[in-house]
């Protein structure tokens, strides 16, 4: 079965039955098995290479997650948790420091959804590949190093191992234990809230946005563009 075959988490199957109805459903829980990538400063280009990039649509960039580290020349398969087949079926990453950091691609956060991801939890995350991660309606969770290293190395054991994420509460459960941990309080009320789809947001209140264009006495509301 590849990653592309593979069902997500009740989160993202919401957001993708509900996006053509424009709803946003509420992300506010998230729980499956992990999978640990470690090493810090992993950069926008190790997560999709820019070859893979001249694409129309996202559809199919899950299995070129991680392509480079992933394969040799001659695409042989190298040793990286993306080929493991007891993370195939993770939904939860574990990543260390600043991780998708470099070019600002939004790329990145679409293939790692494609490949089956639904919550990123690290060390600590570049600001725009959060903010691109927010936009899929994709939690990236912050803790400190030890409790991050000591839960990579609980999945690595359990690879099995359900991992659940209280999005409100900002606690991550695993193992019998809760352990605190960080959601940036602006994208915690939007996944909250259920207002992190900004295109589908302005959708849902088109005819508020007419109204207040209509009433703006520089925007022509015959065409919606700004009078000379």
């Amino acid at each position: 079965m590849t990653s592309e075959e593979r069902s997500s988490s009740s989160s993202r199957a919401e957001s993708e039955a509900t996006r053509e109805s424009e709803e946003i459903p509420s992300v506010d829980y998230v729980e499956g098995s992990a999978i640990p990538i470690r090493g810090n400063d992993i950069d926008t280009d190790q997560i999709i290479p820019a070859r893979f990039m001249k694409v129309v649509t996202f559809d199919g960039l899950g299995e070129f997650a991680f392509f480079d580290q992933r394969f040799d020349d001659e695409d042989n398969p190298k040793d990286h948790p993306f080929n493991e087949e007891q993370y195939q079926d993770a939904s939860v990453m574990v990543v260390n420091s600043n991780f998708g950091c470099g070019s600002s691609r939004e790329h990145a956060p679409q293939a790692l959804v494609r490949w089956g991801i639904d919550a990123i939890i690290g060390e600590s995350f570049a600001e725009i590949f959060a903010g691109n991660c927010l936009a899929l309606g994709v939690p990236t969770i912050t803790a400190d190093t030890e409790t991050i290293q000591e839960l990579q190395g609980y999945v690595e054991k359990y690879p099995d191992a359900e991992v659940e994420i209280d999005v409100e509460a900002e606690t991550v459960s695993y193992d019998d234990r809760v352990i605190e941990v960080d959601v940036d309080e602006a994208q915690r009320k939007a996944l909250v809230e259920g207002i992190w789809d900004t295109t589908a947001l302005m959708k849902s209140n088109r005819e508020a946005i007419e109204e207040t264009a209509d009433s703006l006495p520089y925007i022509d509301s015959k065409t919606g563009h700004a009078d000379d």
